[in-house]
């Protein structure tokens, strides 16, 4: 990806201009006990009850057409490693001096008054972002999500996961993430098929399907925004590699509205926990790159419809005219396990979007009982081989290994990711098509363009391929290889689990 603007410098937008630390009166009584009421997402005092407006951000690009270069909130700025965490406030109430670890808390109460003060001013150690997307799902609420999501997977659980299973420990956490508008121009040229014919050949076990497919020179040149691409910015919990954590599930909740993110109070963050933001925006430059791209390739599917069979991008051009990085908490109910197994430990984590109720998460599974229900549903499917005429009755061979691996993934979802490729906002516009025809093939014996990249996804652990291994073509492929291996049951599973480049 190139930056086609000459002026590559860096704005900064202050975006906690006007913020001022200290005490957050209500404007109704004056009270500092503030919180935020999850059925509005405005903030109430906790005395009157009034609710405050929200506050949005403001001197960042609204009309993403007119962005260029590289605009970055203030909240997104470089951290600085030698900042002073501990800030002292003197309260305006009683004149006492209070200290706020600003690595651990946004708030403190006075011990004298207890009136709340709160850190607003942004400090560049990664703890005060420029906007927040309050929570909009009470703990009854997450608690419901978890525990229907929880209870559809207990009979493979493992019985300890049972025996402590409570909703009780759940914690709302706002996550820090990056929210990047792209302002972009993409050019993709290649070739198309699309399906004219399907006829067979032979009989029997030698019958043959052949496919006839008209070939196109294509391509696809656009405009393009994109709208609140979401990154973790926390090192933490963008590493979906860790196998002793469950992260992809907190990845797989999204997107959040990001569209009603707020500007950034402290007192949004009353009753709830957070995490700091430790990576920077160059260090996320990389994955923002690859994703925008891969949402482009999708943006550009929409005017391909009609070319069924896929499409072979052989030229790929992706120009970035601007880019805007905004940082922000957003809002998750967590519901945390810890797996022991000897000296093995797995954090397994249930997640609930605090906004849309979207809930994902990784349930410890019970393996001796799950494998010897399996081992009844293998030799059922070898007694349904002798009582079913089906050309592809040898896959009842592998029915045992089939239903292994579909209850492991609904247990533990290790492949569950946000579809940010397909889930982003975008918006297309100057559209222009080439369709010009090539030739037509005939008996090709592939049921799809086997060079088809259209709907290939490059991002950081994007790759999502398990229940395409399942197709007949991929699952036929993946069960002669394991025939003709030493460990049929284990090359199965590893050829099918692992698709997923885990």
């Amino acid at each position: 990806m190139q930056n086609d603007n000459s002026n590559n410098e860096r704005v900064i937008v202050q975006t906690d201009a006007d913020s001022l630390n200290g005490q957050n009166k209500c404007p109704k009584c004056g009270a500092t006990d503030i919180s935020t009421n999850p059925a509005s997402g405005k903030l109430r005092c906790n005395y009157c009850r009034f609710e405050f407006d929200l506050e949005k951000i403001t001197g960042m690009f609204t009309n993403l057409k007119e962005l260029s270069g590289e605009v970055v909130g203030s909240g997104a700025s470089d951290i600085i490693a030698d900042t002073n965490e501990v800030v002292t406030f003197k309260c305006d109430s009683c004149g006492a001096e209070v200290v706020i670890d600003t690595a651990s808390a946004s708030q403190a109460r006075c011990h004298w008054c207890r009136n709340y003060l709160s850190v607003n001013k942004q400090i560049p150690n990664g703890s005060i972002p420029d906007a927040v997307l309050p929570f909009a799902v009470s703990k009854d609420e997450a608690k419901t999500q978890i525990e229907k999501f929880v209870n559809k997977r207990k009979f493979f659980a493992h019985p300890k996961f049972k025996a402590e299973f409570t909703t009780e420990n759940i914690m709302g956490v706002y996550f820090p993430y990056m929210l990047v508008d792209i302002n972009a121009h993409a050019n993709f040229t290649g070739e198309g098929e699309r399906q004219v014919k399907m006829y067979f050949k032979g009989s029997g076990n030698n019958r043959q399907t052949y496919y006839d497919a008209d070939s196109y020179y294509i391509e696809r040149e656009f405009d393009l925004i994109i709208n609140g691409l979401s990154v973790e910015s926390n090192s933490n919990r963008l590493n979906n590699n860790d196998n002793t954590k469950t992260n992809n599930v907190i990845n797989a909740i999204m997107p959040f509205d990001v569209e009603n993110a707020v500007k950034y109070n402290a007192n949004y963050l009353k009753g709830y926990t957070s995490e700091r933001r430790d990576i920077n925006v160059d260090q996320l430059k990389d994955i923002v790159n690859v994703e925008s791209k891969d949402i482009a390739r999708f943006a550009a599917n929409e005017s391909l419809q009609e070319y069924d069979r896929g499409v072979c991008w052989n030229r790929e051009d992706f120009t970035l005219k601007g880019e805007q990085w905004t940082s922000a908490y957003l809002p998750v109910w967590l519901y945390s396990y810890q797996q022991v197994n000897g000296n093995k430990k797995i954090l397994h984590y249930v997640a609930v979007n605090a906004r849309t109720k979207e809930t994902m998460g990784s349930v410890p599974i019970h393996i001796p009982k799950l494998i010897g229900v399996s081992i009844i549903v293998e030799i059922c499917g070898i007694i349904s081989m002798a009582f079913i005429d089906w050309d592809y009755n040898f896959l009842f061979l592998f029915a045992g290994i089939i239903f292994f691996i579909f209850m492991f993934i609904k247990y533990r979802n290790n492949n569950a990711r946000h579809s940010y490729e397909t889930e982003t906002k975008k918006e297309i516009s100057n559209l222009r098509k080439v369709d010009k025809y090539i030739a037509t093939k005939k008996g090709l014996t592939n049921s799809n363009m086997r060079s088809a990249n259209n709907e290939r996804v490059n991002g950081a652990n994007a790759d999502n391929k398990i229940l395409d291994s399942f197709s007949t073509e991929n699952l036929s492929k993946n069960i002669v290889n394991s025939i003709t291996s030493n460990n049929p049951l284990e090359t199965f599973i590893n050829n099918t689990i692992n698709k997923g480049g885990k």
